[in-house]
């Protein structure tokens, strides 16, 4: 038996169908990058004191807007993830309804920003640990985004020693105060120094020029003799 082999060639792509695959691509990045994002703000942690009140805080963006959106707050009790509270979110306009899984937990987001925070009343050390926002919005595809948020719970809040943060600020203050003046008087002597070499020169010319005139050469006021006449 006979095997026999072919050869397929793929038709090249143009540059009309080059640019079209470019778009494409283009476009399938920016869709990529529209996914739902959320955020505990620019300091995911807090230092609070046992018996106090805190905010855990979490906003959620959207490049399309919301429908349906699904979220969640989740507390990492030693591994194992505890629901503290979720909802569903119909759209921006609707207040959700949220259901509270844990003591002393208050849903504060409303409709304000975006905002799905919670606050945490009389906190106890138990309380301390890893909190994570979990968001889902279907208009996006089923695209999810979440974000942590660390609590730690003390007995008492410590006063920070900043003496040495204020040496080390003193002493680089005083280098470069320094450092300024020292250029300062560099170029004040400079400035001193031409203006002394300028009056010199001045000098030198002017005394050049009284000894031409004592000398009797040309432009000096000496007499010159008569000519002797013939006999």
């Amino acid at each position: 038996m006979e095997v026999q082999w072919f050869r397929v060639e793929l038709p090249r792509l143009g540059p009309h169908h080059t640019a079209v695959g470019l778009i494409f691509s283009m476009l399938l990045g920016v869709w990529s990058v529209q996914a739902l994002e959320m955020s505990v703000g620019k300091i995911p942690f807090l230092q609070a004191v046992n018996g106090s009140t805190v905010m855990l805080p979490c906003t959620y963006a959207s490049c399309i807007g919301i429908q349906d959106l699904y979220f969640n707050w989740q507390f990492n009790d030693n591994g194992t993830m505890q629901k503290v509270c979720d909802s569903l979110k119909v759209n921006e306009g609707v207040e959700p309804h949220v259901d509270i899984y844990r003591e002393r937990v208050e849903f504060i987001g409303k409709n304000i920003n975006n905002n799905v925070s919670i606050l945490l009343w009389n906190i106890t050390f138990e309380d301390g640990g890893q909190y994570t926002c979990f968001g889902r919005n279907p208009k996006e595809k089923g695209r999810n985004g979440s974000a942590i948020f660390h609590l730690i719970v003390v007995d008492e809040l410590r006063v920070v020693d900043n003496r040495l943060t204020i040496l080390i600020a003193s002493v680089v203050g005083g280098a470069i105060a320094s450092i300024m003046f020292f250029i300062w008087m560099k170029t004040f002597v400079i400035f001193v120094l031409s203006k002394l070499e300028e009056r010199k020169k001045e000098c030198l010319v002017s005394s050049s020029g009284i000894d031409n005139t004592e000398n009797g050469l040309s432009g000096s006021k000496a007499d010159s003799k008569p000519t002797p006449k013939k006999k």
